[in-house]
């Protein structure tokens, strides 16, 4: 990612108050700050914070929401997130194969996936950069620099068929 691109993350917030009591906000957090003071508009009075974890979730769903993605992350995080999609309770993990770096004002976005054979990867790479730049950019407020997309595999017709442990020849 380009780090150079990035505005720095907040650690402290901008107005020089205290949040908590503690003068930093949360891990991996950035920082919108308004204008204080009861003269300004009251949609600008205060902080909004918006953690990493917000903009990988809203990148991951909305790469998966792009027809030709087949899954996402590398080899070994989709055999683990394969596991925990059977255990009873358990949740799938929809930032699986998402990287962020979020700044004030700005992210950038790394992605892996799976595509479905036959589908052409230049046009689903687009369409993901498309989506995922939409759904960040209108739901944090954030600035989207960039948003790399990684082809990792491809999702073959035979991977859904494969014998379930029967010998080939008997």
């Amino acid at each position: 990612m380009a780090t150079s691109e990035l505005a720095p993350k907040a650690n402290t917030p901008q107005t020089g108050e205290n949040i908590g009591g503690t003068g930093q906000n949360a891990p991996g957090a950035t920082t919108l700050t308004g204008r204080a003071g009861a003269d300004q508009p009251p949609a600008t009075r205060g902080r909004t914070s918006i953690a990493d974890v917000v903009v990988v979730k809203i990148a991951g769903i909305a790469t998966r929401e792009v027809p030709g993605v087949y899954d996402m992350g590398g080899g070994l995080s989709r055999a683990i997130g394969a596991v925990r999609d059977r255990v009873p309770g358990g949740r799938s993990n929809v930032g699986r194969g998402v990287k962020v770096e979020v700044g004030e004002r700005q992210t950038a976005i790394d992605l892996d996936v799976v595509v479905e054979y036959g589908v052409p990867i230049t046009d689903v790479a687009h369409d993901v950069r498309e989506n995922v730049i939409a759904a960040v950019e209108r739901i944090t407020g954030l600035e989207v620099v960039e948003v790399n997309v990684a082809v990792n595999d491809v999702h073959l017709p035979d991977d859904d068929n494969a014998d379930s442990g029967s010998a080939r020849v008997e």
